[in-house]
């Protein structure tokens, strides 16, 4: 089939690499003139490492990987220590490997077949499914006819959106929103990876490698306003964390202000009674996304493209049957991984001063 893939991503990429393997000739389209590889260093969980296995690029994830996470502690407001991270909590198991989203981006794309095209700069402005085929239009004024379209453009997909409607008839959003920025200007202290908390908020300090991120997290409820638009995004932040000026928050508040890759978003999920209609079908964040705070986003973009690919093998002249085989085998591990966000939010993220100690107190018994 001449399958059309929206979106670069780790879904997308991990899209184009399942469905040319499968034979299929593959185009992607990303939006953006570059992979985005903005964010924090992400993980690769329980049965995606079997299917990175079967990718070919176990091996290279591994190669590349970090412990960012494993070093977090917890601080007070002069940046002293009062927790380490409870680390064996956190991780589903030993195996579990955490690798920084740029690496992984590109062993993904070193990965691509022949039969796959990646074009950057480009995107999908119209779709029209006849039953036999879609007709897409780029936003560059280019036409093509795919048998198949798969969105795989995150939580804010515009693929779902053109075929299935308003995104806010899915989203769910779990009353926090998250920033990550690059703070070069960071100067170690002694404590590695700090977090510090005042109520209802996160301020934080990750490093791996040479790069050192800013991490501002904080709970609202849902800010309507354009997620395209950077500056609305960094007048949210200084209106959060403005008027904090202990510890290193108004520090990480400059770095976020001041980077123009700053990723900002709610922490939300998408919840969809089906993620196929016609010929279109959704994979990643645009069908399930289920927050960072579950981090098992990224597994859930390698098990979803690899069912995808597997049920359209066993299904080849029926697309009904394999979006419903994929739907079926990709729906628990969905529905596992949306159920673990809101448990990290309440524990990263306490709402009062009390909870935070009591927090604290309960960490520091334990290790």
């Amino acid at each position: 089939m001449r399958v059309l893939v929206s979106g670069a991503g780790m879904a997308g990429l991990s899209a184009g690499i399942n469905l040319g393997n499968a034979g299929h000739d593959v185009t992607i389209v990303e939006r953006a003139q570059h992979l985005r590889v903005n964010g924090s260093p992400i993980d690769i969980r329980g049965e995606s490492l079997n299917v990175a296995r079967q990718m070919g690029i176990l091996d290279e994830v591994r190669a590349r990987r970090v412990d960012m996470t494993e070093r977090g502690c917890l601080v007070d407001e002069n940046g002293n220590r009062v927790a380490e991270l409870p680390f064996a909590e956190i991780n589903d198991s030993p195996d579990d490997i955490e690798i920084p989203r740029e690496d992984l981006a590109h062993v993904l794309r070193n990965a691509l077949g022949s039969s796959v095209t990646l074009t950057f700069g480009e995107s999908v402005a119209e779709l029209h499914d006849d039953g036999r085929g879609v007709d897409v239009l780029f936003t560059s004024g280019g036409r093509a006819r795919y048998d198949l379209v798969v969105g795989a453009d995150g939580l804010h997909s515009a693929t779902r959106r053109l075929i299935f409607g308003s995104e806010h008839q899915y989203l769910r959003h779990l009353g926090f929103y998250t920033a990550i920025a690059h703070a070069p200007d960071y100067h170690a202290t002694g404590t590695p990876n700090p977090i510090y908390n005042f109520p209802g908020h996160l301020a934080g300090i990750f490093t791996y490698r040479d790069v050192t991120l800013a991490v501002l997290n904080f709970r609202s409820s849902w800010i309507d306003y354009d997620y395209h638009d950077l500056d609305a995004q960094k007048r949210i932040l200084t209106a959060e964390f403005g008027g904090h000026k202990r510890w290193r928050v108004p520090e990480l508040l400059d770095a976020a202000c001041r980077d123009p890759e700053l990723y900002f978003d709610s922490v939300s999920q998408i919840d969809m009674p089906s993620w196929h209609r016609g010929r279109v079908v959704l994979v990643g964040d645009a069908a399930y996304c289920a927050s960072p705070m579950s981090g098992r986003g990224t597994s859930l973009a390698l098990t979803g493209t690899w069912l995808l690919a597997q049920a359209l093998a066993e299904h080849t002249d029926n697309l009904d049957a394999a979006f419903a085989q994929y739907e079926r085998d990709q729906r628990p591990h969905v529905t596992y991984a949306q159920g673990t966000a809101l448990a990290g939010g309440e524990w990263m993220i306490p709402a009062t001063q009390e909870d935070i100690d009591t927090r604290n107190r309960k960490l520091a018994q334990a290790s």
